[in-house]
């Protein structure tokens, strides 16, 4: 079966979106695929994911094959298949993942030309399916443990890591309060160096290497005093998998949501913060003052990712979605995710 994945970080990489980007990249090493990314022609990003009327990618080339998978970051992604040319008629099938799918403005006509796509949230199954009259299937995001859960316990030097969007108010308070010389507790933010270009995807490394040496990790749901006027979803991203799956604990404020009820659904898989920042400070150091035994906590989260949520699950469930044969090699890999699994549920 001759197999391309079209996907838009590797022409265009974005810190936000590295975690899809390495779900197209394992697409690619399971199916020996065609990697197709076009070029972005200049613009603002977040207008690709709200209205694909803004998208412009630069032309593609290929032959074609049995099967397109179109990883999207958002709906809007979809569009990508435009920069090949009788797309339709150069594949068989054309299936699309898409990350982002609340964003339903993003939907564009294309739509219409893929034979079966996935969406994160069930509630958002509906109206694409209606909308252009294609099979829509939900499947939850993931991260890469084998990647990057970590090889042995390292000891939490970090206490707090706040990484992407923090909500302003308790940003502002956790710094006033954790910068100073007189606090013994160290509250590291920002530290992703490239937001775009060709270093995002070497960063992603050092990212993971300070979520190992984290003890507790910030995430907020996006109701969590909003910023500019992007959709808002309760939708569970990257940053809480790829801080349960480090090891830390991770604080702050959970999504209220069937997806937040479904995937994180193991005891204190989450600290719920307080609404008062200067509470939420004090809750902080309530829970670093009993770092040690939270080391049970820590194996749990890294164990219930292991098992369930690793994109390898992901790509088995679409094969079977999309009635697509499952590689050898991805039947090993989930061989490998349970024996990892199983060797931190022996050390407890």
């Amino acid at each position: 079966m001759k197999t391309s994945v079209l996907y838009a970080g590797l022409a265009s990489p974005h810190a936000g979106w590295t975690a899809i980007d390495e779900l197209a990249e394992l697409f690619s090493h399971y199916f020996n695929a065609e990697i197709l990314s076009p070029k972005l022609v200049p613009g603002r990003w977040p207008m690709r994911l709200i209205r694909h009327k803004h998208v412009r990618f630069e032309e593609l080339h290929t032959n074609g094959g049995d099967v397109l998978i179109v990883v999207a970051r958002g709906p809007g992604d979809l569009s990508m298949i435009n920069t090949i040319p009788d797309c339709r008629k150069k594949f068989e099938k054309i299936y699309g993942f898409v990350t982002d799918s609340y964003f339903q403005h993003g939907f564009g006509k294309e739509t219409a030309l893929f034979d079966a796509i996935t969406v994160t949230a069930h509630e958002d199954v509906e109206y694409p399916k209606s909308r252009f009259g294609i099979q829509v299937y939900q499947l939850y995001q993931g991260t890469d443990g084998l990647k990057w859960a970590p090889q042995e316990l390292n000891i939490r030097e970090i206490d707090i890591i706040g990484f992407g969007r923090t909500p302003p108010s308790y940003h502002a308070h956790f710094t006033q309060r954790f910068h100073l010389a007189s606090s013994p507790y160290l509250y590291l933010h920002s530290p992703i160096g490239n937001i775009t270009g060709p270093n995002v995807h070497l960063e992603r490394g050092m990212l993971f290497k300070l979520l190992h040496r984290t003890s507790i990790s910030l995430a907020f749901n996006l109701y969590i005093e909003p910023q500019g006027d992007r959709p808002r979803s309760m939708m569970v991203t990257s940053r809480w998998l790829e801080s349960l799956v480090s090891g830390c604990i991770v604080a702050g404020r959970r999504p209220i949501s069937r997806m937040a009820d479904e995937m994180l659904f193991w005891p204190n898989t989450t600290v719920e913060l307080s609404e008062d920042p200067e509470t939420a400070g004090n809750e902080l150091v309530t829970l670093l003052s009993h770092n040690d035994s939270l080391e049970a906590q820590r194996r749990t989260n890294i164990f219930q990712m292991l098992s369930h949520h690793d994109w390898r699950y992901r790509i088995k469930t679409f094969c079977q979605m999309m009635n697509l044969p499952l590689p050898k090699t991805l039947n090993h890999d989930l061989c490998l995710l349970e024996e990892r699994a199983a060797s931190l549920e022996n050390s407890y």
